[in-house]
């Protein structure tokens, strides 16, 4: 929903505000209070505008900070005036857990998050706005498609083994993968949603995707080889395990694209014990450049290596994540369950750049018990992400949004 993909590990989020605190805003403006865009008659102001981008700059949110938080907010306008109209309201007690769990994500409360974000200029009311709208936002698509969610026991026993024993399962599948720039993505979401209504056979599909994919496997018809659902980021296992062999996914928005997929087999291993898996990655930004890619792999035969590369560069062209599997940003995480430790993809860019990304190790552990109840919460919000979707593309056509 509004707030599902600041899923970070807590030093991410803490050493972003520590290297902001250095660094305070984005550059104070003129008439930070007057009108920079209007929704429905309600007014997005520029101070806004630069709080937004200063929080998504905290989150390490992917696209340009101010196009992005104009764009957030503007959602989120769109976001109140649907739950005005539904005569929906918060309780303090109901922001205050929200604002708990979105801390609880850097290991902290809510008000420890506070705090942290004063050091860098960003005030309590933009960090609780933006929990408040993705909450009612919540509330407003549950009351709208809650019924209309049929979740059976065989979805929650699929689910379930998925969640506790994921190495149980392996999925066939084929990607389509449609490029969202900054400003085309309401164009690439309109259709995506389009081919996933309308294909209706792996021919099809593979049709489609050798026409609007962007990947790498645009030319075999966007054909994976079986991939362990393991290995694979949760919003996207939980889209493909929620098919049956030949359906196609909801779109399922990763930063800078919009991708499909299409089940065409699952496999299950009956021995596999219950697990968790940590990946750790390298993401490095190199030049767009064949030879200097084709020269930095050959002498790069794992993640250690990618430092001695990095040497004398800037140090954000070089990071190394650990974080668990189903926290992995979706178009990374795709990208990584293809490798095995020591391998790359150099299927996505930024910048300018080209994102080498190296899988450094997968970690085996045990997986914690998982509640049966818990698990078909988590099937129904899954199935009510896809919705919400459209939900708001429709509220976003009929909305009068102009600049003052």
């Amino acid at each position: 929903m509004a707030f599902s993909f600041v899923k970070r590990q807590a030093a991410v989020l803490l050493c972003s505000v520590a290297l902001m605190a250095g660094h305070p805003g984005l550059g104070v403006a003129q008439d930070l209070f007057a009108p920079r865009m209007t929704v429905n008659n309600r007014v997005i102001t520029g101070y806004e505008v630069e709080q937004r981008a200063m929080f998504l700059q905290v989150l390490q949110a992917p696209g340009n900070p101010e196009d992005e938080a104009l764009k957030g907010l503007i959602e989120d306008r769109l976001r109140q005036s649907e739950a005005d109209r539904l005569g929906l309201t918060l309780t303090d007690e109901e922001v205050l857990q929200g604002m708990n769990e979105f801390a609880s994500r850097a290991n902290l409360t809510g008000e420890g998050l506070v705090a942290e974000l004063a050091k860098v200029g960003i005030a309590a009311e933009t960090f609780r706005d933006f929990v408040s709208a993705g909450l009612l936002w919540r509330k407003a698509v549950r009351g709208k498609f809650l019924g209309q969610v049929p979740v059976s026991e065989n979805d929650v026993d699929m689910a379930l083994e998925a969640m506790t024993r994921p190495r149980a399962l392996r999925v066939l599948v084929s990607e389509l993968v449609i490029p969202a720039p900054e400003g085309e993505d309401e164009g690439a979401l309109a259709l995506a949603s389009r081919l996933s209504d309308e294909i209706s056979s792996e021919g099809a599909f593979a049709s489609a995707a050798r026409q609007y994919s962007a990947a790498p496997t645009a030319d075999n018809g966007g054909r994976l080889d079986w991939v362990p659902l393991a290995n694979l980021p949760a919003a996207i296992g939980s889209a493909v395990l929620a098919l049956g062999p030949g359906e196609v996914s909801d779109p399922v928005v990763v930063p800078g694209a919009v991708v499909l997929f299409q089940l065409r087999d699952v496999a299950r291993d009956e021995s596999a014990e219950p697990i968790a898996v940590t990946v750790e990655w390298a993401e490095f930004l190199v030049p767009d450049d064949a030879a200097e890619i084709a020269r930095i792999r050959a002498e790069a035969d794992n993640c250690m290596d990618l430092y001695g590369q990095a040497n004398g560069l800037p140090e954000n062209r070089l990071t190394v994540t650990t974080q668990p599997a189903g926290e992995v940003p979706g178009d990374v995480g795709l990208e990584l369950a293809q490798l095995d430790p020591g391998e790359s993809s150099i299927a996505l860019t930024r910048g300018g750049f080209r994102r080498l990304l190296m899988l450094c190790g997968r970690e085996v552990t045990q997986a914690e018990p998982i509640d049966r109840t818990a698990v078909r919460e988590q099937v129904i919000n899954q199935k009510l992400e896809g919705m919400a979707e459209g939900y708001l593309e429709e509220l976003r056509a009929a909305a009068i949004i102009r600049e003052p």
